[in-house]
């Protein structure tokens, strides 16, 4: 069973094996498990967009709600977003360079993770949702098989510098090769520029996607801090095209494998 949509403005894909658990037992409840979570990533987008009129985001961002009126998602990322900022020595920041607050180095992994989780309480038990390239997956595609993503070269996206496999847990992407510069070095308040790409291995999404952006924020050694800050494994891409990959001493399930391009260790 597949599911694609345009969600919080990016290409959301929704692949639960036709030959197990729910899909295969109950399609309908699976179907009916997936609209739903696709309806909390839309709802979501509407809560925190900076971009939507009338947001709580906008309504914070213009001081019509201060962070006591606040709602409790909205407490919970900004809890998640502060935590990074401490860890990362400010690098990650709540606050973009207009001064003004800016939720998205959290939001999306944040929201993602809780769609999956919406899943496995409805009997999901084998899932990958992959948001815009920041994966979560559980259980596996095929008995005995885990779940396999690749990360792309930032200079190529028709190239690959590593691919990972992964039973439960989360796989984030962060970089300027898409998008432009939109992550924003908070010790200098300049666009971060020190890696081509950051990618973390996490055991959740929400972990994985702050993990890469302060990450990659930090530039060059990234990838080892985010290992020293709960990420299983990290692979940053230095402007040269230089692969480093960091392997935490007690990672978890996620494992990686060679891609097209095998990544170089250091």
């Amino acid at each position: 069973m597949r599911e694609l949509a345009v969600v919080m403005g990016v290409p959301t894909s929704l692949h639960l094996p036709a030959r197990r658990g729910l899909a295969a037992e109950d399609p309908g409840a699976a179907r009916a498990a997936v609209a739903d979570a696709l309806d909390l990533l839309r709802a979501a987008e509407r809560r925190f967009s900076r971009h939507v009129p009338g947001s709580e985001l906008d309504a914070l961002r213009r001081g019509v709600l201060t962070e006591d009126d606040v709602s409790t998602d909205m407490r919970a990322v900004l809890a998640v977003a502060r935590a990074a900022e401490r860890d990362s020595g400010g690098a990650f920041r709540t606050v973009g360079p207009d001064g003004l607050l800016d939720t998205d180095g959290v939001v999306k992994g944040w929201a993602v993770q809780r769609a999956a989780d919406l899943l496995g309480r409805r009997g999901v038990t084998d899932l990958c949702l992959n948001a815009g390239g920041d994966v979560v997956v559980r259980g596996e595609p095929e008995p005995g098989t885990p779940w396999t993503v690749a990360v792309r070269d930032p200079a190529d996206p028709h190239r690959q510098v590593a691919v990972v496999r992964v039973v439960d847990g989360a796989v984030a992407t962060s970089g300027a090769y898409e998008r432009g510069p939109h992550v924003w070095d908070g010790r200098t308040g300049a666009a971060a520029h020190g890696l081509a790409s950051a990618t973390v291995v996490a055991g959740d999404l929400t972990a994985a996607d702050v993990l890469a952006t302060a990450a990659f924020a930090r530039g060059a050694g990234g990838g080892a801090w985010a290992t020293r800050h709960g990420a299983a494994w990290a692979l940053e891409v230095r402007p040269d095209g230089r692969v480093v990959t960091d392997v935490a001493a007690a990672a978890g399930p996620a494992a990686p494998l060679p891609g097209r391009r095998r990544a170089r260790r250091s």
